[in-house]
């Protein structure tokens, strides 16, 4: 039996006497795995962006809101009056045991002052637990504390979009800012967030003590209510116990008999955060298999040159079985240049698509990660192309009968 080496080189010299058929029979399999390694990559760093949202937003939470609502005879829309209040928050905390912290908020559009420059952005009110909900740290200063949150004190703590807006290089803390014409200190500075599910900039923030919120920035009318409360769950698997426990105490606490509507209602931001990254991953694998058909295409384009190929050289495999080489040698050698094709036109693929992953990412803007499993799974997939569909030419090359081989012009 010919050795594999001598193969090869016979293989490969064979696909250099046909450079141009060799690059054209290469090209759906490179265009299939470049196809393939960017639709990964796409939907990895989608999938990534998505988890990093997740955790911006904070963990197992979830968020109380007040519900609607009947005045004279017409149905109110959700939030439209607030039916939550400060005591609805506490006893939360206090009475059930799935709960961990709970925080009350209020928010709104204002403007800011600081010096010559302003900036608009949006307050939120809430109290000091609100932070370790948000998964938000502080990245100099201090947050507010409970003593400034029962005394409405004019502090606030500045996301790092306000900070860049306003103050430049400037360390804001210590420093006074008038938000609609009230000063206020600034004693802490959020850590960084970036973008939420939505697209918003959760750092173009301005938090301050909620009482401080509804007596001098908002002006509530509905003293000691709040519109919402974020709630921590104790831990991932007391999510829907936490949901239970909130759902049975407002009931009890609102006075809302079983058959009426309830003013408030619990989402679980966790459950709407998996179905979007849930999405994203169907839609992955959505387009990786659309990409694939290229690398099939490319398979059967590879088959189809094989088979020319055959018939082409009909007399030089004829001439190789009268010289000594066997019917296993022939298919080989015939296997060989067929995966040689693949493999070739994968690496190119991977090179390509890599290419074309960071240019989405640098001119798109979308997030692009190309993981080794990528890699990994294009030219696997490349190869076993080329062995598939390279066996039946080279089986039929194999099966040539040598004195009709030999005949063949």
């Amino acid at each position: 039996m010919i050795a594999f080496g001598e193969i090869l080189h016979v293989s490969l010299r064979s696909l250099r006497a046909n450079k141009m058929r060799s690059a054209l029979t290469t090209l759906g399999i490179v265009i299939g795995v470049a196809a393939v390694v960017a639709m990964f990559a796409i939907g990895t760093g989608a999938n990534r962006s998505v988890s990093a949202q997740m955790a911006s937003m904070g963990s197992n939470l979830l968020v109380v809101r007040s519900g609607s609502t009947t005045s004279g005879g017409a149905r109110m829309g959700f939030g439209a009056s607030p039916t939550l209040t400060f005591a609805d928050a506490e006893a939360i905390v206090k009475e059930c045991p799935a709960v961990g912290k709970a925080a009350p908020t209020a928010s709104g559009g204002v403007q800011i002052v600081y010096g010559n420059s302003n900036w608009s952005t949006r307050a939120e009110g809430t109290t000091p637990p609100m932070l370790d909900i948000r998964n938000w740290t502080i990245a100099s200063g201090r947050s507010f504390n409970n003593s400034e949150v029962r005394s409405a004190a004019k502090v606030c703590l500045l996301g790092q979009t306000v900070v860049d807006n306003l103050f430049g290089e400037e360390d804001p803390v210590g420093k006074v800012v008038r938000v609609k014409k009230i000063p206020m200190v600034v004693v802490g500075v959020l850590g960084k967030k970036g973008t939420n599910a939505m697209g918003s900039d959760q750092d173009d923030t301005l938090i301050i003590p909620i009482t401080t919120a509804q007596k001098r920035v908002f002006g509530s009318r509905f003293q000691g209510k709040v519109s919402s409360i974020l709630v921590q769950a104790a831990d991932a698997n007391s999510i829907q116990a936490a949901i239970d426990q909130i759902d049975s105490l407002l009931t009890e606490r609102h006075r809302i008999r079983s058959e009426e509507e309830k003013d408030f209602t619990v989402m679980n931001l966790a459950e709407l955060m998996e179905a979007a990254a849930q999405s994203t991953r169907t839609l992955s694998f959505l387009l990786a298999a659309v990409a694939s058909i290229s690398l099939l295409v490319g398979g059967i384009g590879i088959m189809n040159i094989m088979l020319v190929s055959v018939t082409e050289r009909t007399r030089e495999i004829g001439i190789r079985m009268a010289v000594g080489a066997r019917t296993p040698d022939i298919l080989l050698q015939f296997l060989s240049e067929a995966v040689i094709l693949s493999v070739l036109g994968g690496l190119t693929g991977i090179a390509l698509g890599a290419v074309v992953s960071f240019l989405i990412g640098h001119f798109a803007g979308w997030p692009t990660v190309i993981s080794p499993l990528s890699i990994g799974l294009a030219f696997g997939f490349s190869a076993l192309v080329g062995i598939f569909f390279g066996y039946y030419p080279a089986s039929k090359a194999a099966a040539l009968d040598p004195i009709e081989a030999l005949r063949y012009e």
